[in-house]
């Protein structure tokens, strides 16, 4: 999260993140040892975890315990500094994002977003980018089409009315399931469209292959 400005994951289903280092603590509080432990590729990077009770002798301490706390305390995160130095991170990006809405509107482009999900409008909130800036935001849940992005009042609509209005840019809000979006949306290419992704940092993408910046 902190290596990737992964802020956008931080919003009401997950307020609570925890180092190995801290569960460890946690657990051992309440007599329980993490035996073992895996690292899985969601939200960016999570932990899977493994506990038994400390007198239960059936399980032994992996490896992994070892190598997670190790990985962990090298990339500081036993030290405050880390987390301020984070948010300074995050006013950058924020920054960032801002300058690049101004331009692209100052050029009179068209951009729309993909994804009506909850990390990307806490993105579009936190960099207070709304509908002055977006026209609207597609998904292909129809429960969300005809509703509103809470916070900024972006109109959500089908996919289709994509090819429709042809915008310049499509903003993938969902950048973990970028390449699947970008799969569905290739058709784009026709008016040279192009994909933008804020996180880890800025990049426009060509519906052909390649990044632009």
């Amino acid at each position: 999260m902190i290596q990737q400005n992964q802020f956008d994951t931080i919003y009401h289903e997950h307020f609570s993140y925890f180092s190995f280092l801290v569960v460890q603590k946690i657990f051992s509080y309440h007599q329980l040892t993490v035996f073992d432990v895996d690292e899985i590729p969601t939200h960016g990077g999570s932990l899977r975890i493994y506990v038994k009770h400390e007198e239960n002798k059936n399980y032994y301490v992996s490896n992994n315990i070892k190598k997670i706390l190790q990985n962990e305390i090298q990339l500081g995160l036993t030290d405050i500094s880390i987390y301020l130095n984070f948010q300074k991170q995050i006013n950058q990006i924020k920054n960032n994002i801002q300058e690049f809405f101004v331009s692209v509107k100052e050029t009179h482009k068209k951009i729309v977003c993909y994804g009506a999900a909850a990390k990307g409008n806490t993105l579009l909130n936190y960099c207070e980018i709304g509908n002055d800036m977006i026209e609207y935001v597609v998904d292909r849940s129809e429960y969300k089409q005809g509703l509103y992005l809470p916070g900024n009042h972006i109109p959500i609509k089908s996919p289709d009315e994509i090819f429709k209005t042809k915008p310049d840019f499509i903003l993938i809000l969902p950048w973990n399931i970028k390449n699947e979006i970008m799969n569905q949306m290739k058709m784009i290419q026709k008016w040279e469209g192009k994909f933008v992704i804020l996180i880890p940092e800025i990049k426009v993408i060509r519906s052909t292959g390649g990044t632009i910046s």
